[in-house]
């Protein structure tokens, strides 16, 4: 679940452009549909959390907030200049290398709010990736933080759509076999998205 390939990097600072809220694209039946496709595969699949072979664990279905067309948004990306190399810790002490490539706006009840977009150096390659935490983050959202998937466009002036409804739990709220990327300071929201996936279990 991510925003796919690079584009050049710019040498000066893209000006950054807030979010719209996005309401005639939205479909509610789609993300319900979407979410019962998504417990049919963690309860199915064997690449899922839930029966991984060494800590395989009870499935019980995925628990969202309902469905809101106030949390959706379009955006630009604002790429950063330079690059700044960060080091982000996961829920096993382990650090995982990266760098902060840029950042999302969108504005919600008349304040903006910032969403970093890194990207992250594995064996396999490059991927990009958001994870933040808010107000929710440990009383209905899973305490750690969650994640919105990113695909990278190749055109610098790509609107982006911001669906928060779409915000998920990584595999560590459901299994010990899992480390999980964990949202550094500069990723805390000062709002309560009430959107997305919501805590799994206590």
């Amino acid at each position: 679940m991510k925003i796919a390939s690079t584009p050049r990097l710019t040498a000066t600072l893209l000006l950054a452009t807030l979010a719209a809220p996005v309401t005639l694209a939205f479909s509610p039946e789609a993300t319900l549909a979407a979410r019962a496709e998504k417990d049919a595969w963690m309860r199915d699949d064997p690449q899922s959390p839930f029966n991984h072979a060494a800590h395989k664990v009870e499935f019980s279905p995925l628990h969202y907030f309902a469905p809101d067309a106030g949390w959706v948004f379009q955006s630009k990306l604002t790429v950063y200049a330079e690059q700044t190399p960060v080091t982000i810790l996961d829920t096993k002490g382990r650090e995982r290398k990266g760098t902060v490539h840029g950042f999302l706006t969108f504005e919600k009840n008349g304040t903006k709010h910032t969403l970093r977009v890194y990207r992250m150096e594995t064996k396999s390659g490059l991927y990009h990736a958001i994870w933040f935490t808010d107000r929710t983050t440990g009383e209905a959202t899973y305490d750690v933080g969650r994640y919105l998937d990113f695909d990278l466009s190749e055109n610098p002036d790509h609107n982006y759509t911001l669906d928060l409804n779409a915000a998920y739990n990584p595999y560590c709220a459901y299994s010990p076999a899992y480390a999980c990327a964990i949202p550094r300071e500069e990723d805390a929201l000062d709002l309560a998205i009430t959107a997305g996936e919501k805590k799994w279990h206590e």
